[in-house]
């Protein structure tokens, strides 16, 4: 897939507790339906989560995490052969099982931290890994977050883990700095306000701020009511260079990106 234009990642969670819309998919008719609307609205990519990673959530079972992905994964294969599929798990096994059934990525919020076993399953398959940074896990990131400069930090991070992964035959990269897991709603801006720095290791940047709480907390709403505060951080990352955004709202998301780049071909003298 060619990420010279900015491309969109729908989520699509199959989890009763993820905090905007777990449990209103995870009945296999309301998954069908809600692929469907994602693919008629213009998804790039799906993303399928089957544990929830919001702040505080519980750890699942292997077997738990891997009953509630396997037969959305298996429909989707079969109705949808050509839609790009990413597996959203930090754990090796479920990797393991969701890319022998034909997912075609592998979405870490851990950067293996949580299972290191995941970077030789993704090494041996060659397929696409997006790395994330976040402090601490899902249970604790949120308690206390801390950095002396999250950024500088950040991308020191980076710096090591792309040539780790580098070194161990895993060459087709993504980075997603994290937003909400693991920072306060000041360390999302900081990083968002210096988002154009982490092009610096040329590797495709995601953007996942969908509804999140960095703009339910400046705004004083609730993730349900939170759509156009996420279309205006979209429109941020996008004019900084965001190549992939991961979105609970497939369509206003292309909206966004149909809007800045008609905006900035008006500036090349393009339009």
């Amino acid at each position: 897939m060619s990420l010279d234009r900015c491309r969109v990642m729908a989520i699509v969670n199959l989890t009763p507790d993820s905090f905007f819309d777990g449990g209103r998919f995870n009945a296999f008719d309301s998954f069908v339906q809600r692929v469907e609307q994602q693919i008629e609205q213009g998804a790039d990519i799906l993303d399928l989560g089957a544990a929830s990673s919001k702040p505080g959530a519980e750890v699942v079972a292997v077997e738990e995490e891997w009953s509630r992905l396997e037969k959305p994964l298996r429909w989707l294969r079969q109705h949808h052969p050509h839609m790009p599929i990413s597996i959203d798990t930090w754990r090796a096994e479920v990797a393991q099982r969701a890319l022998a059934e034909g997912a075609h990525m592998i979405n870490d919020i851990s950067a293996a931290q949580l299972d290191p076993d995941l970077l030789q399953v993704v090494a041996k398959a060659q397929v696409p890994y997006v790395l994330m940074h976040m402090q601490g896990t899902p249970a604790t990131m949120q308690q206390a977050p801390h950095y002396q400069n999250v950024v500088e930090e950040q991308l020191l991070w980076f710096a090591e883990k792309v040539a780790l992964l580098k070194s161990l035959g895993l060459n087709d990269l993504l980075i997603d700095p994290g937003w909400g897991f693991g920072k306060t709603v000041e360390h999302n801006y900081q990083m968002l306000h210096s988002l154009e720095r982490y092009h610096q290791f040329r590797l495709p940047l995601l953007v996942g701020v969908s509804r999140k709480s960095m703009i339910c907390k400046v705004l004083q709403v609730n993730p349900e009511a939170a759509l156009n505060g996420t279309s205006v951080l979209h429109t941020l990352a996008l004019l900084k260079g965001a190549q992939l955004l991961r979105v609970h709202d497939v369509r206003e998301a292309r909206q966004a990106i149909a809007l800045v780049e008609t905006y900035l071909a008006a500036g090349n003298g393009t339009v």
